[in-house]
C-alpha cells in the first residue's frame, strides 16, 4: 500500500511559507491507518518497550495504538495546565520564544524502558523536551518514532543521543 500518496502538502499552513504534511486523509482509511501502525511496530523489533509517551496533540493519534500493539501503557505530554494530577515540566526553545512540556509525576517509574512518539520530527525541540521529561523520571528513552521526518530542519540533531526511527522522510 502506497501510504505516502495519503499525505498531502497543504501549502501556507498554519502560516505563510510553510508546507504542512496534513495525515488526514491517511487516518480516514481503516487499512491504512492499521498498516501505518504496523509499520511504526515494525520499527521497534527486537526492543520491549513499557511505556508510550506521545506529545500533544498529534502524538496522541498513533500513540495509544502503538501503546497497545506492544502492550505497553499510554503516557500523553501536555502544554501547562492540561494535565490534573502532579506534574514536571521542561522548557525549550522555538523560533521566537519558549513553550513548555509536561508529564505527570507519577506516570514513567524508573527503570521503564520508553518509547518517545509523535507524528513529526521537524526542528526536534518537542521531541528533545520529552525526552528530558522522562530520563527526569528515571525512564531510559528505547527509541524516538515519528511517522515523518523533515530532514531539512535537522530536528535529529537534537535527539542524537537516542535511536531515532522514521517512516517517512521528507
Amino acid at each position: 500500500m502506497d501510504l505516502r500518496s495519503l499525505i498531502r502538502d497543504i501549502h501556507n499552513f498554519p502560516k505563510e511559507g510553510v508546507v504542512f504534511k496534513d495525515i488526514t486523509l491517511l487516518l480516514q482509511d481503516p487499512i491504512a491507518l492499521k498498516h501505518t501502525t504496523d509499520a511504526l511496530v515494525h520499527l521497534l523489533e527486537g526492543y520491549e518497550i513499557d511505556k508510550v509517551v506521545g506529545m500533544e496533540s498529534r502524538g496522541f493519534i498513533f500513540g495509544p495504538l502503538l501503546a497497545n500493539k506492544l502492550n505497553a501503557g499510554f503516557v500523553p505530554i501536555r502544554k501547562p495546565g492540561k494535565l490534573p494530577a502532579e506534574t514536571i515540566g521542561e522548557t525549550y526553545d522555538l523560533e521566537y520564544g519558549t513553550d513548555t512540556l509536561e508529564i505527570h509525576l507519577d506516570a514513567i517509574k524508573k527503570g521503564d524502558r520508553v518509547l518517545v512518539h509523535d507524528d513529526v520530527l521537524a526542528t526536534g525541540g518537542t521531541a528533545n523536551a520529552a525526552c528530558k521529561l522522562v530520563e527526569k523520571l528515571g525512564g531510559e528513552i528505547v527509541q524516538c518514532n515519528f511517522l515523518i521526518e523533515l530532514a531539512f530542519l535537522n530536528g535529529k540533531e537534537k535527539i542524537s543521543d537516542y535511536p531515532v526511527k522514521s517512516l517517512f522522510t521528507y
